[in-house]
């Protein structure tokens, strides 16, 4: 990450988070940064914006199961994904999420569309979370059109605006224009958090982790760098 000026005392502190809707690291990080910024007395100082990346660009249209769209983009076979999905079951209770391995599985380029629509109305990150929490969950289709709509409603969104991108091609620059910058600052898969423009996190760090980026970036420090990609556990 290229150097800047120091953070202001008491300016705001922008948060990049680029993710995607199916990545199980993606959820366990969203939710140890927010604990870390949580536990700050500054934490109204952090802006979280959400930023576009799809894992799986040419996944199908269509939902698949679970198994089906692990088995075509990692090979192996069913058992293999059990595991998988039973360790993601178990680190997600320890960070007190629900975590179903139950989940149907499609091409996310139109849910990043949308996002994008949030964001401009400064709600992306609150839509993504709410949309990825209820994915991992098993309370929500995010492949649903009126579902998607109906969630976006609820965090003060235009359901019909949803439909309306939906249908179009909207945004979709801004969602490739957003991989295309991740991968120019340096990642190689999500989650990828970029604080202030001057540090870069990538992997699922542990939640000390990201509370001393925090106070890197929030406090006087010239912080620049990146943290290894260690704490993805």
């Amino acid at each position: 990450m290229a150097e800047q000026a120091t953070q202001p005392e008491g300016s705001k502190v922008t948060i990049e988070v680029w993710a995607d809707l199916g990545c199980p690291w993606c959820y366990v990080a969203k939710h140890r940064l927010q604990t870390a910024i949580t536990q700050r007395p500054d934490a109204d100082r952090f802006e979280i914006v959400m930023r576009s990346f799809q894992l799986d660009p040419g996944a199908p249209q269509e939902p698949e199961k679970n198994e089906e769209s692990y088995i075509r983009t990692h090979g192996g076979t069913a058992a293999d994904l059990l595991r998988a999905e039973r360790q993601m079951q178990t680190i997600a209770r320890k960070e007190g999420l629900e975590y179903t391995p139950d989940r149907l599985n499609a091409n996310t380029f139109a849910l990043h569309r949308v996002v994008q629509y949030a964001n401009d109305q400064g709600r992306g990150f609150e839509f993504f979370s709410k949309v990825q929490d209820g994915f991992f969950t098993g309370t929500l289709n995010p492949h649903d059109p009126d579902a998607l709509a109906g969630l976006a409603e609820s965090v003060g969104l235009d359901g019909r605006r949803v439909h309306e991108i939906l249908a179009s091609d909207e945004y979709a620059d801004r969602v490739h224009a957003d991989r295309n910058e991740a991968l120019e600052l340096g990642a190689n898969g999500v989650p990828f958090v970029v604080l202030d423009r001057r540090v870069g996190a990538p992997g699922a760090q542990k939640v000390p982790a990201y509370a001393q980026l925090l106070e890197q970036v929030a406090g006087n420090e010239n912080a620049t760098g990146e943290v290894p990609d260690a704490t993805q556990r």
